[in-house]
């Protein structure tokens, strides 16, 4: 499959640049760029040239997409730390952290690169955002409820965005606002609504027109 020829025929033109110094890396910042738009196509639905792929192979793709990543994130993770902003810049810091999202499969490597994300979170070198769904996302990993109801699922018969298992939902909102998040009020809106649109051929056969929403909160 050309697709996965290219993933890593990719990998093997990667090369770490020796040495522990974290000066900007421009070269290691290109590459979590060029691996991120790889990473973005698996996480999607099937598009393009993908788009009549058999399941089975639409699962294999993704599957060696995100363990080709997984073992790659996980030589800069060696080498480096966790990569912020002063290694790669936002954008760089993001793309990693957006592809050890994917790395459920590995959620020791995810725990790992949670607990040297939260150190360079407190010194402002890498996105509070970012830390909460990453945080989220291993909790449910390792079978704990999640903290900042990131992590959704969907009622398909009324097409609305509900949090999977959480903890304290009571005060969900005010941990939201401590790392930057919108109410989840409006999270769950919003996911609703992409929900839909991404899905409004199959929710119109059944009748549905339009997202389920919920009353949105005053601001705290």
């Amino acid at each position: 499959m050309k697709a996965r020829l290219f993933i890593f025929a990719l990998c093997l033109t990667f090369s770490i640049a020796s040495g522990q110094t974290k000066k900007f890396n421009q070269p290691l910042a290109d590459s979590l760029a060029k691996w991120v738009v790889i990473d973005q196509t698996a996480a999607g639905i099937q598009q393009g040239k993908l788009k009549d792929m058999p399941q089975k192979e639409w699962q294999a793709y993704k599957d060696s997409v995100f363990n080709t990543h997984q073992q790659l994130l996980a030589k800069i993770f060696k080498q480096y730390g966790y990569p912020g902003y002063d290694l790669v810049g936002k954008k760089g810091s993001n793309n990693f952290w957006l592809m050890v999202q994917h790395c459920d499969k590995q959620p020791g490597f995810q725990q790992q690169v949670l607990k040297a994300m939260k150190i360079e979170m407190e010194k402002g070198n890498a996105d509070s955002k970012n830390y909460a769904y990453l945080t989220d996302r291993v909790n449910l990993n390792t079978g704990q409820k999640q903290v900042y109801a990131t992590q959704l699922m969907y009622n398909t018969d009324s097409c609305q965005a509900i949090p999977r298992p959480l903890v304290d939902s009571t005060n969900v909102n005010q941990r939201r606002k401590e790392v930057g998040l919108e109410p989840i009020e409006d999270y769950l809106n919003m996911m609703s609504q992409m929900h839909f649109d991404m899905n409004k051929a199959v929710y119109e056969k059944k009748g549905i027109t339009k997202p389920k929403l919920i009353p949105t909160a005053p601001n705290l």
